[in-house]
């Protein structure tokens, strides 16, 4: 790891891109070009992608966005890909995995970014062989323009071929991860505080079940690249670079943290449903003992003016002078000591 810390920092041979000629430009081609000991020789036409990979330590990265099936058919003539793999990439939303063909590797990550508040996912397929990187972008994933700039900024770490493109562009598509944890992080501590001063509303719910929606979405695209990523660590893959495992530990240890982010979102988010509910049943439990100690209390009165409201006429009670004013009395007496009864037990 130190050793390749210690070639990234040699600078780029100046002009080595700039003097290049451009590609032709053509529908789904983003970039393509050759290197050749970590230097950027030439950009090439996609017809002669084929020659350049089988010359000595030269390596062929091509870029492409949506391409159509022509193109992808080209490709695969070009660097000899096995019809399944491209069947694959020409169809989106495929499962994150690693196939491996012979002695070329065939990988399918799931991007994400934030827009306008929403989780944008993206999709890019990865043809990898001895000599060649192709990348292959569906939806609205990120461009990787800054990968291969930050590569060419350092030809030593770049002159590992192949296994260094991969491993940057892998560890560009979990780095990207973080910004759409933390925004999603926040929008869930602002939850959990309302939790904590009021129940939920419906809006809130509403924004609730949202936002576990996009985590498990988000969850979905990244638990997969776990194992894709892992695989990385053993040099038992087509044409690994043993000097390089240290890098995909790396990016196996940053992903495995991205899920752990994740799954922690989530319980946060179960949590703050279920103290959600709980508040809810606690305030309801409160109103129902309300309820009951003023009916208890009013029942005092109900019950005793229902006796001297029955119109019999045999009732010593109606000719005592002071009945009236005792009745009165031994009401209020009544109902205080129950109103008291309850204020102790914290019923009102």
């Amino acid at each position: 790891m130190e050793r390749l810390k210690d070639l990234e920092s040699v600078p780029a041979r100046e002009g080595s891109a700039s003097a290049s000629p451009r590609f032709e430009q053509r529908p789904g081609v983003v970039a393509a070009a050759v290197y050749e000991h970590g230097q950027r020789i030439r950009d090439i036409r996609i017809e002669e992608a084929g020659e350049w990979r089988n010359r000595e330590n030269a390596v062929v990265w091509i870029g492409l966005h949506e391409p159509d099936e022509m193109l992808l058919h080209q490709i695969q003539a070009e660097f000899n890909l096995h019809p399944l793999a491209i069947e694959d990439a020409a169809q989106p939303h495929q499962r994150p995995k690693l196939e491996i063909y012979g002695d070329a590797m065939f990988i399918v990550a799931r991007t994400a970014h934030m827009k306008d508040d929403e989780i944008i996912f993206g999709e890019t397929h990865l043809f990898v062989g001895r000599g060649y990187v192709v990348s292959v972008r569906h939806g609205e994933s990120s461009s990787y323009l800054a990968v291969r700039q930050r590569c060419e900024a350092t030809p030593a770490a770049l002159a590992h071929g192949e296994n260094y493109i991969l491993y940057s562009i892998l560890d560009f598509i979990v780095d990207n991860y973080m910004p759409v944890i933390e925004v999603v992080q926040e929008e869930v501590e602002k939850l959990e505080d309302l939790v904590l001063r009021e129940q939920l509303g419906k809006s809130d719910i509403e924004r609730l079940y949202l936002l576990r929606r996009k985590l498990l979405r988000l969850r979905n695209a990244v638990v997969p690249l776990v194992d894709v990523c892992r695989r990385y660590e053993h040099i038992d893959l087509p044409g690994m670079d043993p000097t390089l495992q240290s890098l995909f530990r790396d990016v196996t240890d940053h992903v495995r943290r991205v899920q752990e982010d994740i799954d922690a979102l989530r319980e946060v988010l179960a949590f703050a449903f279920e103290a959600s509910v709980m508040i809810g049943q606690t305030e309801q439990t409160a109103i129902a003992r309300k309820l009951a100690a003023w009916a208890a209390i009013l029942a005092v009165p109900t019950a005793i003016a229902g006796i001297y409201g029955m119109n019999f006429s045999d009732m010593p009670e109606l000719k005592f002078q002071y009945g009236y004013f005792v009745v009165l009395g031994v009401i209020a007496v009544l109902c205080l000591g129950l109103f008291g009864f309850f204020r102790r037990k914290k019923w009102l």
